[in-house]
């Protein structure tokens, strides 16, 4: 089951998982539509005929572990808190609250459907239900899922990788038209709390600045030094690279609207609009009283759509194939995980023991708005581990 954002890897995920676990003698099923699906299931119906559950194979799952997006489809569901509207129609009587609590739906339609052993793939929102239900008896064990990479007790979450990439490529190919002229570019990334979606590129020279969640930025600071680095460069223009949780100093988030999803969470968007702008207002006082153009673009899905890279194509392989052997050994309550870089897993409980954040401390520039790397001995491939 997959649960929150699409991310690539997800495919490769499910592919892993089926043709390890009908090698060693499971009948799989692929619950559609995340934890939606969950609380959709028909009781009348056998496994078999369910619009929320697909019988998966080796055949099913041989071509599409190869592609990008979650061919089981997603949703951004919590069972435990279903709005009176989003209740399925047979269960209106039942749960006629404004908030409802369906986890005795979802554990009735888990064994209606013969599950033995729950996968969930997800971020910190879906594996936080997957604790509940372990809280529950479910077995469970799940696997790590966010472009964001912000899950706690791993260093790595499918889908990070090619969201990197793809921002990189993206950036670099914005730089042809930010040079032509000679402008600001400022990039919008995903990344509501936190900013590795961001300070990666940075790292990787996709930008000049970029701008993360866990520092509120100064407006003019920003202004100052976009300019300098518009000097110096012979093309004159420079890059920003900016989260979409990213704060000004004087004001929090900026959101789409006020309508929030099943987890609580409005919808973030227009960060990267606002910094354009007041760039463009502010530049006079660091460009000799001349205004500097803009360029303003927000990458959003377009990093975590397609196909996935090399890492998600490895990774979820990995990940699958250890979940088999932690269901095998008899092992629930699990998050697989990869830490410094070693394969293993951790307790289900550290997804909302902690919160995976960037340390600014020992990786942000406060004053320049960059990555600060003093040095790269002993640290995980991307740099940053959960511990930090």
């Amino acid at each position: 089951m997959t649960g929150g954002g699409d991310v690539p890897g997800l495919n490769p995920a499910i592919r892993a998982i089926t043709v390890r676990a009908q090698r060693e003698g499971y009948r799989v099923l692929g619950i559609r539509k995340g934890w939606e699906g969950l609380i959709r299931i028909d009781r009348d119906r056998p496994a078999a005929e369910q619009d929320y559950c697909q019988v998966l194979t080796g055949e099913t799952v041989n071509k599409v572990g190869r592609t990008g997006g979650t061919f089981l489809h997603t949703s951004r569901t919590q069972p435990s808190k279903v709005k009176k509207k989003a209740v399925p129609p047979p269960l209106q009587k039942a749960y006629a609250q404004e908030i409802n609590d369906l986890t005795p739906e979802v554990i009735q339609n888990l064994d209606h459907l013969g599950i033995d052993h729950l996968i969930p793939i997800g971020g910190d929102d879906t594996l936080s239900y997957a604790w509940r239900l372990h809280q529950e008896g479910c077995p469970v064990v799940a696997i790590p899922k966010t472009m964001d990479n912000d899950v706690a007790g791993t260093d790595y979450c499918l889908g990070f990788s090619t969201c990197v990439t793809r921002t990189i490529e993206l950036s670099n190919q914005l730089r042809t038209s930010a040079g032509s002229h000679e402008r600001f570019l400022v990039v919008e990334v995903f990344g509501r709390y936190a900013g590795f979606s961001a300070l990666l590129p940075a790292m990787a020279g996709a930008c000049n600045r970029c701008l993360i969640p866990e520092h509120p930025f100064d407006m003019e600071r920003l202004t100052e030094i976009l300019s300098e680095d518009r000097r110096r460069n012979p093309s004159n223009y420079s890059i920003a690279i900016v989260s979409e949780g990213a704060r000004f100093a004087d004001g929090g988030m900026v959101f789409e609207g006020e309508e929030a999803d099943a987890y609580g969470h409005k919808k973030l968007g227009g960060i990267g609009d606002q910094v354009a702008a007041r760039l463009k207002e502010l530049s006079p006082q660091y460009n000799n009283g001349e205004q500097v153009g803009i360029i303003n673009q927000r990458l959003g899905y377009l990093v975590r759509s397609g196909h996935p890279d090399a890492i998600d194509s490895i990774v979820p392989v990995a990940y699958g194939n250890i979940a088999l052997n932690l269901l095998l050994a008899g092992k629930r309550g699990r998050l697989v995980s990869l830490r410094d870089g070693k394969y293993g897993d951790v307790e289900l409980k550290e997804v909302i023991a902690s919160k995976k954040r960037v340390n600014i401390q020992k990786h942000y520039n406060t004053d320049r708005f960059r990555p600060d790397y003093r040095s790269f001995e002993n640290k995980p491939l991307f740099i940053m581990s959960c511990e930090d």
